[in-house]
């Protein structure tokens, strides 16, 4: 790349410092220093809330990639973050979606600790008595978010007895998904509500939610339809059906074995995490002089049912399988089916290290084909099926892109050798967090951000991202430094570039973006 003219009058350093500094590394240093500033900006004591506004407490999954990004800036904040959420785990081994802040009004977001009353309907199941929490649960990536944060000051975590501290919970938190949810019997976990799989509102969950009567719009306020557009949030009929199922789960006491689970579902991401978080907490048992062959064993298996129950050889892709699809009013005697919407979930089996290459091959051609369009049509990888007839290019999970699914198939590419391909993504993810103010997810088309902006984990997978550059992983010209005392505070200091703009501000030099992706491509 050429670099640009300097402007009309410069002296000759200025020459010198345009033609020394490449500006894909300058644009990368600035986006740097806003990713850390996003993620000062959202923590809250020990942990990290997704966004200010519209989701003000810790919520898992989220807290597990904030964790990722977390390690380039400070490797004991990092440690604390998964730390804090691991604190809140049930005493039957779940981690649940959301840990409350208790300081945040009640009214700040729906459904709230009132509604979950999780230290008293869920203390049969082992809910924390002092904490108030959420009755489901979120993808399990958390062991692999502990083992790279380990990974990123090994010396730390050894002092503070980092892996020691998590590998029971998070062995407790695996335990749990292996025998209180393997509801199909095929060697899966299933989730049991939309919010569980992560793509909260995705089509695939039509036909499933389809079976479930709404509760009744008066009995509940939607708060974050104060914070968002009605037309990129998902519909009143739909989250009527979210209540319900949350509200009949509580009421079962969030015991697995006593509730029925009208909604019961095999998701190929969740699965595929499970097990690429199996093979992480080898690695930790292992660190440990453990047993780390037990999680070896079960990462194999868990993939070989992944292909058996979940594999389309005609779609070229995974599914959902739908458990209730066929049953009796029971829910019991048949053993489902496989769900027909094409979802991103069923590309991230590709994280999974021992799926068979035949598949690999398959899947990498879906991804970049008509139904995904990546590198073709789109840069990002959306959430649903560009051709689906449920396809939304705005709506929540309905197509949009997000970043931490194009982060884990980025990271899917990578394993299997699409190195490529993943350096495409990587650039793709760069310049749509740089250009949208850290966005919650974006039109995959014209790359227009949607929901939150500045949003942490988009701002940590960014810094994840950022942190192979070897400029910034050698520390050069970072603008913002962690300084982490015994207590695990951390304080931002400038350097002489100057001082680092805050959230929402963007960047002060644009990411360069990938290729052009063809005009006639660009979609409706």
């Amino acid at each position: 790349m050429t670099p640009p003219p300097p402007p009309a009058g410069a002296g000759p350093a200025a020459v010198r410092a345009r033609a020394t500094a490449p500006p894909v590394h300058t644009a990368h240093r600035a986006l740097r220093r806003s990713a850390c500033r996003v993620l000062l900006a959202n923590r809250t004591g020990s942990s990290t809330v997704p966004s200010r506004d519209l989701y003000p407490h810790q919520w898992s999954w989220d807290s597990a990639f904030i964790a990722i990004g977390l390690r380039h800036l400070s490797p004991v904040r990092a440690q604390q973050e998964l730390e804090t959420l691991l604190s809140a785990q049930w005493g039957d081994g779940r981690v649940p979606h959301i840990v409350f802040n208790p300081a945040v009004p009640l009214g700040a977001y729906f459904p709230g600790p009132d509604f979950w009353r999780s230290s008293s309907a869920g203390a049969a199941a082992g809910a924390p008595r002092g904490i108030e929490t959420s009755g489901v649960v979120q993808p399990p990536v958390h062991a692999l978010a502990a083992w790279l944060v380990h990974r990123a000051d090994p010396h730390a975590s050894a002092r503070r007895a980092f892996l020691a501290g998590m590998y029971p919970r998070l062995a407790a938190w695996h335990q749990y998904l292996s025998e209180h949810r393997d509801l199909g019997g095929g060697g899966l976990a299933a989730a049991v509500h939309p919010w569980e799989p992560g793509m909260d509102n995705s089509p695939c969950w039509d036909g499933p939610l389809a079976r479930i009567e709404p509760a009744d719009p008066a009995s509940f306020r939607r708060a974050d339809l104060a914070h968002g557009a009605a037309g990129d949030r998902p519909t009143d009929l739909d989250y009527g059906r979210y209540v319900r199922l949350a509200a009949e789960y509580r009421e079962h006491g969030y015991r697995d074995g006593a509730a029925v689970h009208p909604f019961a579902v095999e998701d190929p991401g969740f699965n595929a995490l499970l097990i690429v978080s199996e093979y992480a907490l080898a690695r930790i048992a292992e660190e440990l002089h453990g047993d780390c062959a037990a999680h070896r064993r079960r990462a194999a298996a868990r993939t070989e049912a992944l292909v058996r129950r979940l594999w389309s050889p005609r779609t070229g892709q995974f599914h959902c399988r739908d458990l209730r699809a066929g049953a009796g009013a029971d829910g019991a005697g048949h053993g489902g089916a496989l769900v027909p919407e094409r979802s991103a979930a069923g590309l991230l089996p590709l994280m999974a290290p021992d799926l068979p290459r035949p598949l690999v091959e398959t899947l990498l051609r879906t991804a970049e084909g008509d139904h995904f369009g990546l590198g073709t049509r789109v840069r990002l990888l959306p959430s649903y099926d560009l051709r689906g007839a449920s396809f939304d290019r705005n709506r929540y999970w309905r197509g949009p892109a997000w970043f931490n699914v194009n982060w884990l198939l980025e990271r899917g590419l990578r394993e299997h050798g699409a190195h490529a391909r993943a350096d495409a993504l990587r650039a793709a993810v760069l310049h749509a967090a740089a250009a949208s103010g850290f966005a919650e997810y974006l039109d995959p088309y014209t790359g227009q951000g949607h929901g939150a902006r500045d949003f942490s984990w988009t701002a940590a997978l960014a810094l994840d991202l950022l942190g192979r550059d070897a400029d910034t992983a050698a520390g050069a010209d970072t603008a913002i430094a962690a300084t982490t005392d015994g207590a695990g505070t951390a304080e931002a200091t400038e350097t002489a570039d100057g001082p680092a703009p805050g959230p929402g501000t963007g960047v002060s030099a644009p990411v360069p973006g990938p290729s052009s992706v063809p005009p006639s491509e660009k979609g409706p």
